[in-house]
């Protein structure tokens, strides 16, 4: 049925979509401060992390030594106006000269890097609260997966920035999450029992198999990692797995070799297998029992759209009919019952609530990306089909349900 909410849009300084309630955003982001990685990093482990260079005139950072190119302009200033990409994401125009695409930049904002100034921008948009992701790091661990101690160095670093600069609930309205990896399965239970204590009510990882630093991957459902998936379980602590630097470009590169992974860096191949990472993660995280032996662990998929959901959900009935003694349970209801999906505006979202079930999609706005969203509740008007009672779950209830709020 559709909504019949009254909904305004407003032209203040600051444009939002006016739902007559306060929406509760699933991915909003900071863009980092230059010294995120560098001003609590271990001095004996600089050099192996990350440092700032100039090159050519241009500052440049550097990652294990060498020039990374994740992000073009990792400074972020000048930074490119939020939802700049919006109808090429939409499919309304197509791509050439990305660079071009994003037009104009502009003066990074205070808001983008002060907790303070995007409290008092998200009231002015409508926003009762959000989960905060990296830009910049989500990208990093591939970078480091080749030395580990670094990797772990260089997150630990991470986190105690993002504790300090951004908290990890401020405010009950930021809820920042600090990023883990699976490569030191030691180094995860310390750092999850250090975010616990200081309050973390979300971390982010990346959809991708562990690395294992003896060589090679191991599974994320291997028992080894179940000291770290218990302490979050039972300290109420949620788990959103972001898109970034999977490592799927190893794969990639066997069908269209092409240099590293580098945001907005377009291939056939790139575009056209996106949504693998997730599915397999998801597909992991279920058949190997995650769920069934940590009954309590909620998770979510963020900045990774929905279109594999479906699919996956075909596959887990399948096996199921096929080997049923391959799972702990029905893994369809596993994965309905544990994992909260936040799907791209252009999805077909309507197909998603009936594939898991309405209370478990949650609206992001990936504010203030150039692919996200001008205006963060302005998702609002893709959710065609819902009605009133609905869009506020897919708006507000169930992000606070998520985070355990």
């Amino acid at each position: 049925m559709e909504s019949r909410m009254t909904i305004t849009s407003t032209t203040e300084s600051v444009a939002k979509v006016d739902l007559g309630f306060a929406a509760f955003d699933a991915d909003n982001h900071y863009y980092e401060a230059e010294d995120a990685f560098t001003r609590h990093i271990e001095p004996s482990m600089a050099k192996r992390c990350m440092q700032w260079a100039e090159i050519d005139g241009r500052k440049r950072l550097l990652v294990g030594g060498r020039i990374n190119r994740f992000i073009p302009n990792p400074t972020f200033n000048p930074v490119s106006k939020p939802g700049a990409l919006d109808a090429y994401f939409r499919g309304k125009v197509a791509g050439g000269d990305m660079r071009a695409m994003f037009g104009e930049l502009d003066p990074i904002s205070p808001a983008y890097r002060d907790r303070d100034a995007r409290i008092a921008l998200m009231a002015q948009q409508g926003l009762e609260g959000a989960m905060f992701f990296p830009t910049l790091a989500v990208g990093m661990e591939e970078s480091l997966r080749f030395d580990v101690p670094a990797l772990c160095a260089a997150f630990s670093a991470f986190n105690r920035w993002l504790l300090e600069d951004w908290g990890f609930a401020y405010q009950g309205k930021i809820f920042a999450a600090p990023y883990f990896t699976l490569a030191d399965p030691e180094w995860a239970v310390k750092e999850a029992d250090w975010a616990i204590a200081n309050g973390v009510k979300v971390i982010v990882m990346r959809t991708s198999p562990a690395i294992n630093p003896a060589g090679g991957t191991r599974s994320p459902g291997d028992k080894i990692f179940d000291p770290f998936w218990a302490r979050l379980a039972e300290a109420n602590v949620s788990v959103a797995f972001h898109s970034g630097d999977a490592g799927y470009g190893k794969y990639i590169d066997d069908w269209e070799p092409g240099g590293e992974f580098e945001a907005f860096k377009s291939s056939p191949m790139r575009v056209m297998t996106s949504d693998r990472a997730p599915f397999d993660m998801f597909a992991i995280l279920v058949s190997h029992g995650v769920f069934t032996r940590h009954p309590k662990l909620r998770v979510s998929s963020i900045e990774a759209g929905a279109d594999w959901v479906p699919n996956l959900i075909k596959k887990l009935k399948k096996a199921y009919s096929q080997q049923p003694f391959m799972f702990g349970k029905d893994p369809v209801e596993d994965f309905c019952e544990h994992v909260w999906v936040a799907p791209f505006y252009e999805d077909d979202i309507v197909l998603l609530a009936e594939t898991i079930g309405v209370e478990k999609l949650m609206f992001g706005s990936d504010f203030p990306h150039a692919e996200g969203l001008e205006v963060p509740t302005a998702f609002i008007h893709d959710l065609h089909g819902f009605n009133d009672a609905d869009i506020i779950k897919i708006m507000h209830h169930n992000v606070v349900e998520f985070l355990g709020l």
